[in-house]
């Protein structure tokens, strides 16, 4: 269902039955609710039973589930599996049940699977890639993502996806753009900038006008958090310009990029509705059409993260409405 109005919601059931208190037939006010008869005297019958209460969903979830494994052949069913590392297959042969339950089994006491588990010890091995606590700063500023995105450029005329794969529209060896990408933490609200390269230098000015950016609609860069690239953790022109601006410095742990989720996602989005979203005759074009798909991001675009749109939540901290 659509929305609390809609027909059929708690809502739509309240008009059917009042119309049926009316003294209606039940079958006329099904034909002008567009619903069969068989569901309307369902919620006509629910109605006299328990009140507008009744006109509540139910939840499909069975009640009991009789047939369900017992809770001692599931212990041990995971006792199997931490002594002896193997699938479900195995353990089926040992117990003498199907694999399909024993998987099932595992899967509801989520169980490591055997690829991220180490033979001999049993121990996880394999790095989440979900951070185990999911976090949003109160406060816009608080925090900053940053990063960099590597393009292909585009060669004049177009490339492959303009003319298809095609050897002679490849454009090798015209090198890559490098799209500097921040994005904050708790509004969402996103700055980006494309480079020639992503060195030391270059990565302090892109902060520097990033965080003026942020500046100009009243936000106050607190903190950054980058990866362990040379430009971010080994740059004095990084760290100056860091440190000009009172700015602390954060670091990823190694080999986790999801740590910087926020702006992992934003690259891929970048890429999927702006670099990629159709064919570009020249680079240049691409490149004209950043900052306006960064106002639609910013000032337009509905994103799920926060449930609303990056610039409302700058303009309600500041005691505005939009």
């Amino acid at each position: 269902m659509s929305h609390a109005n809609a027909r059929l919601t708690p809502a739509g059931r309240l008009i059917m039955v009042q119309r049926i208190q009316s003294g209606r037939a039940v079958a006329h006010v099904a034909a002008e609710m567009g619903i069969s008869r068989t569901t309307a005297w369902r919620w006509w019958r629910r109605f006299r039973d328990a009140g507008p209460t009744g006109l509540i969903d139910r939840s499909s979830v069975a009640r009991s589930h009789p047939a369900r494994t017992g809770p001692c052949v599931e212990t041990r069913i995971r006792i199997m599996r931490a002594l002896t590392r193997r699938g479900p297959v195995f353990i089926a042969g040992r117990l003498g049940m199907q694999p399909s339950t024993v998987g099932r089994v595992l899967r509801r006491h989520r169980m490591p699977l055997l690829r991220e588990v180490d033979p001999v010890t049993g121990n996880v091995i394999r790095a989440d890639r979900r951070s185990p606590q999911r976090y949003e700063h109160a406060a816009a500023g608080s925090l900053v993502h940053i990063d960099v995105k590597k393009l292909g450029r585009i060669p004049d005329g177009g490339g492959w996806r303009a003319h298809g794969r095609s050897e002679n529209v490849r454009g090798r060896g015209i090198s890559y753009d490098y799209v500097h990408t921040a994005i904050d933490d708790h509004s969402r609200l996103a700055y980006a900038e494309i480079h020639d390269d992503e060195k030391g230098t270059t990565a302090a000015g892109f902060l520097d006008r990033a965080v003026a950016f942020y500046a100009r609609l009243g936000v106050t860069v607190e903190r950054v958090i980058t990866d362990n690239a040379f430009a971010y953790r080994r740059s004095n022109a990084f760290r100056t310009t860091l440190a000009a601006h009172g700015i602390t410095q954060k670091f990823i742990r190694p080999h986790c990029p999801w740590t910087n989720g926020k702006v992992e996602r934003l690259n891929r989005t970048l890429a999927t509705e702006w670099a990629y979203a159709r064919p570009f005759n020249t680079n240049e074009e691409r490149a004209a059409a950043l900052p306006t798909w960064l106002d639609y991001y910013n000032l337009d675009r509905h994103h799920l993260g926060i449930g609303g749109i990056p610039i409302d939540r700058i303009n309600n901290g500041r005691g505005q409405h939009t």
